[in-house]
């Protein structure tokens, strides 16, 4: 196999849904049942096979494992989800501000130098 292999680039791709329910909930150590209540909640958005299973990525694997580490600290699920979804905004957020900001240092460095 070589590294431009489309089963390679699927490997490495955070959004491809490689994980059926059963293992996503082995490797975050909790219950289908706690994944199909995050879903529920809209925290995340299984994709299906083509039978109709519910196959997880890796990012929403993160996410849900965020999630978790709230509800094990007594969080109720349907707050923990909220607190999740906001931290993502936040995050979202102060990405594109770091952007704007680097954009403008730029065009105020390049306006100095002519």
């Amino acid at each position: 196999m070589t590294a431009d292999n489309p089963l390679s680039d699927r490997l490495d791709d955070d959004d491809y849904p490689a994980y059926t329910m059963g293992r996503a909930a082995e490797m975050l150590g909790t219950t289908p049942g706690f994944l199909r209540a995050i879903g529920e909640a809209r925290l995340i958005t299984p994709l299906r096979s083509e039978g109709g299973h519910r196959r997880y990525s890796r990012y929403q694997l993160r996410i849900a494992a965020r999630a978790r580490e709230l509800v094990d600290r007594g969080t109720p699920i349907e707050a923990a989800c909220r607190i999740v979804i906001l931290e993502d905004q936040l995050e979202e957020a102060q990405r594109i501000n770091d952007e704007y900001r680097r954009a403008a240092n730029e065009a105020a460095g390049s306006a100095g130098s002519g």
